[in-house]
């Protein structure tokens, strides 16, 4: 595993399952559970990391490596469920959110699929779970791609006979360890200049050092550390849509990008939560994570993570719509411009010189066992295919995104894009989290208002 895998591997607990999932609605009838199981068994020559498992060394000398399992069993691994017909949306976000807050079996290769039957209108859906330590949003896009078919008449391609390739011995993982240990440190470092280097020039390099200033004094101001704190084992989850055409019209009129009119709503529905807690305040500000891809073109499909993030200020306490989208691009445009995703980039870089799990360990999870109140929330937007995906020939009508959350993080936000809408995942703690609704529905509300002013604007330019 890479440095960043085996964090997200080690840093996992009873109160933190670190997979990322998605719940995908699927127009019916639903298939029969064996056909299902025969499809995905087809496809896992694509994916050879589903039939491996996680295999820690000996005493913690090294990073944890992937070897097959040689007990795989297909039938653990996608599950079969109902929810009483007709099931509503309400019913399939309540059964996903306790599917989705059960820890993958750690001892097993880390994924579920679920199959559900009884949802309204015929429809049925999946519930996808991966640990985190195996994709980041991006790869888990480019593995749904590969699961599903692109069309509905796809042919199943009857799969070969596996057999699992020898697990190594516990003499050569230790000595894969201290191998490990030896040169991992030597290729982080130097890999460090490489990184920096990617700034240009000299102006590129200043354009870093104020962003970088910039992004510190971002840092001292005071947030609404209420949303930090202990969470349980248990999960809310929610989810709202976007039109993604609407959305880009709003982009036209008002300027930004998507991402930035993202950020936007979401701020939106935080104004919102704080307002019904009776906490906001003119100067109120929740801060989040960004998760930047690093993936180059010729690492799409890799099963690993490559992602950095930047932080925001989402100003929640800002009454107007407007400037609240301009504070946001303000910010989003002095982190792109000053290259701020190189200095997260290293930062990640270093934990591939680990020497060991153990320390890897206490790199990444004391900070997030502290429940430091500095970053709120974790905001993800990952673009999707704007063609449909199929399973045995039914059609994905809608794709709902779930990320973890975690370091005393009460809620976090995935976005993901799929034929032209823009659905958002919420997942919030149970008990911290009883009006996730709130914050959904001020993501909404958030559209519907600057569509209304991107409406006025275009209306005075047609004048």
């Amino acid at each position: 595993m890479s440095g960043l895998d085996a964090g997200f591997f080690l840093v996992e607990d009873d109160n933190t399952p670190l997979h990322v999932a998605s719940v995908i609605v699927f127009e019916g009838p639903p298939p029969s559970y064996g056909d299902l199981v025969r499809k995905i068994v087809s496809k896992l020559p694509q994916v050879p990391r589903y039939r491996q498992r996680v295999r820690a060394l000996p005493m913690h000398l090294g990073r944890p490596v992937w070897t097959d399992d040689p007990h795989f069993q297909i039938l653990y691994h996608v599950r079969h469920t109902a929810v009483p017909a007709p099931g509503t949306e309400e019913q399939l976000r309540n059964l996903a959110g306790r599917v989705l807050a059960q820890r993958l079996d750690r001892s097993k290769p880390l994924w579920e699929i679920w199959l559900v039957e009884g949802l309204e209108n015929g429809r049925w859906a999946l519930i996808g779970k991966v640990h985190h330590c195996m994709v980041d949003g991006v790869a888990g896009m480019d593995l749904m791609t590969v699961l599903f078919d692109l069309s509905p008449d796809s042919t199943q391609v009857e799969p070969g006979p596996w057999e699992p390739e020898p697990e190594p011995s516990e003499l050569a993982l230790v000595l894969d360890g201290v191998r490990q240990n030896l040169s991992g440190p030597v290729r982080g470092l130097t890999a460090l200049p490489g990184l920096v280097g990617s700034l240009r020039n000299g102006r590129q390099v200043r354009d870093f050092a104020g962003g970088l200033t910039r992004s510190v004094a971002r840092f001292v101001r005071p947030s609404a550390s209420t949303l930090n704190g202990p969470i349980g084992p248990h999960r809310r989850w929610h989810w709202v849509q976007g039109d993604l055409a609407e959305i880009k019209s709003i982009r036209r009129a008002l300027g930004g990008t998507v991402n930035d009119i993202v950020l936007a709503a979401v701020t939106r529905g935080f104004r919102d939560l704080l307002e019904g807690r009776g906490e906001l305040t003119p100067g109120a500000m929740v801060r989040t994570a960004v998760p930047v891809s690093l993936r180059t073109s010729d690492e799409q499909g890799q099963l690993t993570n490559r992602v950095a993030p930047v932080f925001v200020n989402l100003p929640c306490g800002e009454d107007d719509p407007l400037r609240r989208l301009h504070r946001i691009r303000v910010q989003m445009d002095d982190l792109k411009r000053s290259h701020q995703e190189v200095g997260s980039t290293t930062l990640t870089r270093l934990t591939d010189t680990a020497v060991a799990p153990a320390l890897l360990t206490l790199a990444t999870r004391t900070p997030l066992r502290l429940h430091n109140p500095v970053v709120q929330t974790i905001t993800t937007n990952v673009p999707g295919p704007q063609f449909p995906l199929y399973v045995l020939g039914r059609k994905a009508l809608e794709l709902h995104p779930y990320v973890p959350i975690t370091g005393g993080m009460r809620v976090a936000t995935a976005i993901f894009s799929y034929l032209g809408r823009l659905n958002f995942g919420i997942t919030g703690d149970f008990d911290a989290m009883p009006d996730i609704e709130v914050l959904a529905k001020g993501i909404r509300t958030e559209f519907d208002e600057l569509a209304g002013k991107a409406a006025e604007v275009q209306g005075r330019k047609g004048h």
